[in-house]
């Protein structure tokens, strides 16, 4: 009621008329009409400033968020391209995403992933201004000439001849992450040292996963498994574990080539075969109905990077996730 009627003070034909008890030039009407004011222009003024320093950060994928949010901190806000239960191989974003690409301060790309592949030109184009990192730098990639070298089952990739998935690794996060401080570190160096107490946080939990890992898999006595969409190279190379994928150069094998690799299953002693949700499960179906091993449904591309490592290694160890 008395902001109503201090609006109604405030009318030209009332400028220096009384208006129940409150009048334009009344010290007691006028202050708490002041007060009002600067309340409301205090308040405007904190929403902007809260605004304003929301700094933004886009990666591709979920498991860059999972990196990238525990060494920002409260310091930048981070946001995925590829969303839960996007396939990054094959991914288009959309016009909302292209345009909020502007207010990024900067990008974090992860390597030769089918999605970055196709759009990184067009987004650098885009947006001339953007900070552009690579995280993958420095990492040891597996290309296709290598994974020739299995005698038993090979499998390539649509990604110029060089296998993305670092981040399903040890070596992987590790390597993420220290380009990842680096990143931050460079876009806002007043706040280094926060940032290396963040990755030192993560780095931690980092090898105390790298340890519960050690421990599951190190003594596998069946150390082949089947996978529909390669994305375990580097965790089956670290691990000193034998990879079977059915999918091959981004296409369904031939009839020919699933009886090879169910034979392949059979001689190995396959007992899991992995699907993602990005993929259709049928031929995996086939293979676990031929060979008796269990069909595990995995998420490489979690945001929850920890928690998905130590389901696959259960997998492994136990043929399944708990």
């Amino acid at each position: 009621m008395k902001i109503a009627r201090l609006q109604q003070a405030l009318k030209p034909e009332n400028s220096f008329k009384e208006i129940k008890g409150y009048s334009l030039l009344s010290w007691k009407g006028r202050g708490r009409y002041i007060i009002l004011c600067c309340c409301l222009i205090t308040t405007l003024i904190s929403c902007s400033r809260k605004i304003s320093s929301d700094k933004i950060v886009t990666v591709t994928i979920e498991p860059q968020r999972y990196f990238a949010e525990a060494i920002a901190g409260d310091k930048y806000t981070v946001k995925s391209m590829v969303t839960a239960g996007l396939n990054p191989e094959n991914y288009d974003p959309t016009p909302r995403q292209m345009v909020d690409l502007g207010k990024s301060e900067a990008y974090f790309q992860i390597g030769p992933l089918g999605f970055e592949q196709a759009w990184m030109d067009r987004i650098k184009q885009n947006n001339p201004d953007l900070k552009v990192f690579d995280l993958s730098e420095g990492f040891d990639f597996v290309t296709d000439v290598e994974e020739d070298h299995s005698k038993e089952h090979t499998h390539t990739h649509s990604h110029g001849g060089v296998d993305p998935h670092i981040w399903s690794s040890v070596s992987g996060a590790k390597q993420v992450a220290f380009n990842t401080l680096q990143a931050f570190i460079a876009l806002d160096p007043e706040n280094k040292e926060y940032y290396t107490q963040n990755y030192h946080a993560l780095l931690k939990q980092i090898e105390q996963t790298e340890q519960i890992l050690h421990q599951k898999l190190d003594t596998l006595q069946d150390r082949t498994f089947i996978i529909y969409h390669p994305a375990l190279t580097y965790l089956a190379r670290e691990f000193n574990l034998n990879q079977l994928s059915i999918e091959l150069d981004g296409k369904e094998p031939s009839p020919a080539q699933l009886k090879e690799l169910i034979e392949t299953a059979r001689n190995n002693q396959v007992q899991v075969v992995f699907v993602q949700q990005e993929f259709d499960k049928k031929n995996a179906e086939l293979i676990v109905k031929e060979t008796g091993s269990d069909l595990i449904p995995i998420n490489p591309l979690s945001y929850d990077w920890n928690g998905e490592m130590i389901l696959i290694a259960n997998a492994l160890a136990h043929g399944k996730t708990d």
